[in-house]
């Protein structure tokens, strides 16, 4: 694990989040520690093993599928066993990948939302960016193909860390990609203040208690004129103000609030930002998320109503998924 960060506090080093190079040690082995997980341990000897594969020889950060090219000395029967290995981490969320010629149908087509939100933002070539709540890492690596001097993913699953770091190993360490297992409530400020360009939350929003103290923590990581992206779950605007689940929603338990877009507009202009705009509205459906050879629980298809896919399984709106784009005041 300590491997990962070597090049990470290079990185950090004369700016202004060098103080994280002391701040951040003591906290990422807590989260590591196999104690907190029953599984970290089986994850991290199947990442022994596809650590030893080589390095890619090329890859590619820019379209659908990240992409790792294989070697040509790399046997056919090391590929089925470098698959294997791929399966051991079970279920795969967000993606897709090609790794050696392995393709890794995720859940999620994150492809698809990430189309759908980089034509909105401000160019990332050389900036220093910040993922809340990254899952595998599949869209710091797209940041890092728009040219990002830094991308920083902060989540505390353990599973989506081994995930990310087999691509890290495939794509190499120069890459300046690193992933946090962390909470946002567990990462800490930088002593000089904001220093983070882009900070993204998607996907999060709505499992916050209290979604106005998320909104403000994304806020502190951002520099003077940064941009947030805030991508969540709304409801339409016929349907009320705002939606609190009584239980469930989309069999989901950990989901609290789920706005309008207009209201969502209010929280944010509270929380003290600036050119605020909706630059997407779509409805996720059964091909964006579903189940596959790579994912093989439940997915999206079981949490709708099944006589109307607009509808939840427990009869509120089917997911509908906005994009905020706003910055913080110069």
């Amino acid at each position: 694990m300590k491997q990962h960060y070597d090049t990470f506090w290079t990185h950090l080093k004369e700016t202004k989040l060098e103080s994280w190079i002391t701040q951040l040690p003591s906290l990422l082995e807590t989260a590591t520690n196999p104690e907190n997980n029953g599984n970290l341990s089986r994850w991290l000897t199947i990442l022994e093993s596809i650590r030893t594969y080589p390095a890619a020889d090329h890859y590619a950060l820019n379209q659908s599928a990240i992409t790792i090219s294989s070697p040509p000395s790399l046997r056919p029967e090391k590929i089925a066993e470098l698959e294997t290995a791929l399966r051991g981490l079970h279920p795969w969320r967000k993606g897709p990948f090609n790794i050696h010629g392995i393709q890794i149908d995720t859940e999620w087509r994150s492809d698809w939302k990430w189309e759908r939100v980089c034509p909105y933002l401000s160019p990332l070539k050389g900036k220093k960016v910040l993922d809340i709540g990254c899952g595998s890492g599949y869209h710091l690596w797209r940041m890092m193909g728009e040219g990002a001097e830094l991308a920083v993913g902060v989540d505390p699953n353990l599973l989506s860390m081994s995930q990310f770091l087999t691509l890290k190993h495939f794509i190499g360490k120069d890459v300046p990609a690193y992933f946090l297992p962390l909470t946002l409530e567990q990462l800490p400020l930088s002593t000089k203040g904001g220093a983070f360009d882009t900070v993204f939350s998607m996907g999060v929003l709505y499992h916050r208690r209290s979604p106005i103290d998320h909104i403000y923590d994304l806020k502190q990581h951002l520099v003077p004129g940064g941009e947030l992206v805030l991508e969540t779950l709304v409801i339409p605007d016929d349907y009320s103000q705002i939606l609190i689940p009584e239980d469930r929603y989309a069999q989901m338990r950990n989901v609290w609030f789920l706005p309008t877009v207009k209201e969502l507009t209010h929280w944010l202009k509270r929380c003290g930002f600036e050119n605020i705009r909706c630059v997407d509205k779509n409805q996720t459906n059964t091909k964006e998320q579903r189940t596959t050879d790579w994912m093989q629980w439940n997915s999206l298809e079981n949490f709708l109503n099944p006589e109307n896919h607009n509808q939840t399984i427990e009869g509120y709106p089917a997911p509908l998924r906005a994009v905020m784009v706003c910055n913080t005041p110069k």
